[in-house]
């Protein structure tokens, strides 16, 4: 695991001389560098009072550090790349929150203090929901990869008028991933016709996800045959659940959870040589990469996700390749690349606000909520992506499965 780092971005001239990156703004679309400043690993420091700071937190250590600290790592990269281009120059501050919401607390009030004035917020939604009025009250626009529970779009219940706040989502929402999960099984009833779910009682998103995806079941005529819950104090033993599901027929079991409980259950119905189809969403993204855990038990393992790394697209390929070299060739999931995609939509709103780093923190929320609800946006996680008012994205989500160990985009 990568130890808690300050990064301070800045490319010398020396450096910039050695690389060749490629960022289109124009129009809203952002494109990859074929050779970009992430080959390199180093990082300079902004000429003093020139670069506009990027806090953010996340789990960098504990169960959830896979998110975390793939979501540092892209937006390190994608950083790294704003400031090669020369111009719009970035410095990012990324605290460890540990997916817990004390902590995150701590982390807003340290990167407050170090004078941040754009915000990747949280990586996770409990953490950001405990921090999104903070958000809000201090007048900081912060954008989150992967937050994607509702509660982390601050809402204000006494302003009927314009309830929402200055955060936005670059993920989908807990209840569009819902649906688009039931609505992609009644497409694909050759996964399953007898389903299964089980989810985290005590959780927004697994809640969250679970709410949204048993009502378009039921719109949709999907047969759900069993429903099994767990919380913090039963995480570790599915047995119950599964026998249940097997005993109810079921032939697949959508697990709209976190990869680490997910993965305790494909091993547990291994050991009891239940093999449903297992389908998941973007909490289960990061499996493969998980200590200790067999990733053949994941074979066939579907999901929903805004970004394969085996898309064949130029941004995609690229992104990867530099991710791959600067990360002991782990290869990116979507929390990366939508945490890339964060860092290049603030640069194309910054630039076309004509933000600068001399502005205060409210100043610049406000030009870039203006922009936000305004422009088009082309990146890794998907193409054409807007935002609402509320702060929700706008995309289409893809389907993977995992074969020989690694995302396969499945074909329509």
């Amino acid at each position: 695991m990568r130890k808690k780092s300050l990064l301070k971005t800045g490319l010398s001239l020396a450096m910039v001389l050695c690389m060749t990156v490629a960022l289109t703004a124009c129009g809203g679309a952002a494109s990859a560098p074929a050779e970009s400043a992430a080959e390199s690993g180093e990082a300079g420091s902004a000429s003093a009072g020139g670069a506009i700071k990027i806090g953010g937190s996340g789990p960098l250590t504990g169960p959830a550090a896979v998110y975390g600290n793939a979501v540092k790592a892209a937006a390190e990269m994608a950083v790294e790349e704003v400031n090669a281009k020369g111009g719009l120059q970035f410095e990012l501050d990324f605290e460890d929150d540990t997916h817990d919401a004390e902590k995150a607390v701590s982390a807003y009030g340290a990167l407050k203090d170090w004078g941040m004035q754009v915000s990747l917020a949280t990586v996770t939604s409990a953490p950001g929901a405990a921090v999104s009025q903070m958000y809000q009250d201090d007048h900081i626009f912060a954008i989150t990869p992967s937050g994607s529970s509702l509660a982390v779009i601050y809402q204000d219940p006494d302003n009927a008028a314009s309830p929402y706040g200055n955060i936005f989502q670059m993920c989908f929402t807990d209840p569009n991933q819902g649906i688009a999960s039931a609505d992609y099984l009644a497409g694909h009833s050759d996964l399953g016709s007898k389903i299964a779910i089980i989810y985290k009682n005590d959780d927004n998103y697994s809640s969250g996800i679970y709410t949204k995806f048993r009502a378009e079941a039921d719109e949709k005529g999907l047969e759900v045959v069993y429903e099994g819950t767990f919380d913090d104090s039963n995480a570790s033993d599915f047995s119950v659940q599964l026998k249940k599901a097997k005993d109810a027929g079921a032939d697949l079991i959508f697990l709209p959870i976190y990869y680490d409980p997910a993965s305790l259950i494909l091993t547990q119905a291994n050991q009891m040589d239940y093999k449903p189809t297992f389908f998941g969403v973007d909490g289960m993204d990061g499996i493969l990469t998980l200590e200790g855990f067999d990733t053949s038990l994941a074979e066939g393992v579907y999901l929903l996700t805004p970004f394969s790394a085996d898309a064949t697209d130029e941004l995609t390929q690229n992104f990867t390749k530099n991710y791959k070299a600067r990360n002991q060739d782990e290869i990116p999931n979507q929390f990366a690349a939508d945490a890339y995609d964060c860092v290049f939509a603030i640069a194309q709103a910054c630039e076309a606000a004509g933000v600068t780093a001399d502005m205060s923190a409210s100043d610049i929320c406000d030009a870039l909520t203006k922009q936000f609800t305004s422009m088009t946006f082309n990146g890794l996680t998907g193409q054409n992506v807007t935002w609402s008012e509320s702060g929700e994205v706008s995309k289409s989500p893809k389907a993977v499965v995992i074969k020989d160990g690694v995302y396969v985009g499945v074909e329509e």
